[in-house]
């Protein structure tokens, strides 16, 4: 395994402070896939004792994350820690005999098929299912030693028929109403097509998710108030103005979501997009980010803080 170093790396730019004045409207700024590879945590560990995230959303079921659970606990006051609930590409946390079959969970474009399909609402697929969201919740309390601040989905996968229902349920029945939000990635038509960034794509994660927020309001529970950070991580896209785009315009409780890194033999190995996650790790440490907070008359916040 790559040796880690969790310090902050001398290699970061100089920490500038986030503006923290209070009137001004909270962005919450969430770094995707904790616990994947020892370079995704460190990267985000690092940024959040900076100041520079708002949280984190954890992969419980991979096999880093009992260790990478003990690297969080000196930031879990300053920070939303939560559930990253991954259902493809990865082995499960326990047997999921109707669901993945082989002991490894498909493809998302495989999931997306099969919900929307039905062919998720099987009575065998739908126990699987069930078990497995409360398995990475049962993971994350043990070896996080709380509860998680929020739950969304690797993928997105928490926004699929057959699927939704049932995260809601969990955290409804687990969780004290108003106590863990769940991450809504809907945003109005107009809003996509005016940021003109990846609009085919966001416009997809958009329609999915419409009607989470009313059904999470039914159980009790929270959700972010407006959605961005969809792109297609490809080589050569200008991270500081995709970020500029995603804080127009400003909204209190927005959620932005990136996928931050350090450099990780592992992780090459398991992810296509190591570039661009180096490339948003090296713009979220630096003083520009903290610039163009300023300028868009925001500040970092946790949801529920």
């Amino acid at each position: 395994m790559t040796a880690i170093n969790t310090s902050t790396p001398d290699a970061n730019p100089p920490v500038v402070a986030v503006n923290a004045d209070v009137s001004r409207p909270v962005v919450v700024v969430n770094a995707d896939d904790y616990g994947l590879s020892p370079g995704v945590s460190q990267g985000i560990l690092a940024l959040i004792r900076q100041g520079r995230l708002s949280g984190t959303s954890c992969m419980t079921a991979t096999p880093y994350w009992p260790e990478h659970a003990a690297w969080l606990a000196e930031v879990a006051e300053q920070a939303d820690i939560g559930l990253h609930l991954t259902l493809t590409d990865q082995e499960p946390a326990g047997p999921c005999p109707a669901l993945a079959p082989t002991g490894r969970f498909g493809s998302v474009g495989d999931l997306m098929v099969r919900a929307l399909t039905g062919r998720l609402m099987g009575a065998a697929i739908q126990a699987d299912l069930t078990a497995e969201i409360d398995r990475q919740l049962d993971l994350f309390e043990a070896h996080a030693g709380r509860p998680p601040s929020h739950v969304d989905g690797h993928q997105h996968v928490h926004l699929l028929p057959g699927i939704r229902g049932l995260v809601l349920d969990a955290v409804a029945r687990r969780y004290p109403a108003g106590s863990v939000y769940v991450r809504d990635c809907s945003e109005p038509v107009a809003g996509v097509l005016a940021r003109g960034v990846d609009s085919a794509k966001a416009l997809i994660i958009a329609t999915l998710a419409r009607g989470l927020a009313t059904a999470a309001a039914r159980r009790g529970i929270p959700t972010n108030r407006g959605f961005r950070g969809v792109y297609d991580f490809g080589p050569g896209r200008d991270f500081p103005a995709l970020m500029a785009k995603f804080l127009e315009p400003a909204r209190d409780r927005a959620l932005i979501m990136v996928h931050p890194a350090l450099p990780d033999d592992v992780l090459a190995g398991l992810d296509p997009v190591v570039a661009s996650r180096q490339v948003e790790q090296a713009y979220l440490a630096g003083p520009s980010f903290a610039a163009l907070l300023d300028r868009a008359g925001v500040r970092l916040g946790r949801l529920l803080g």
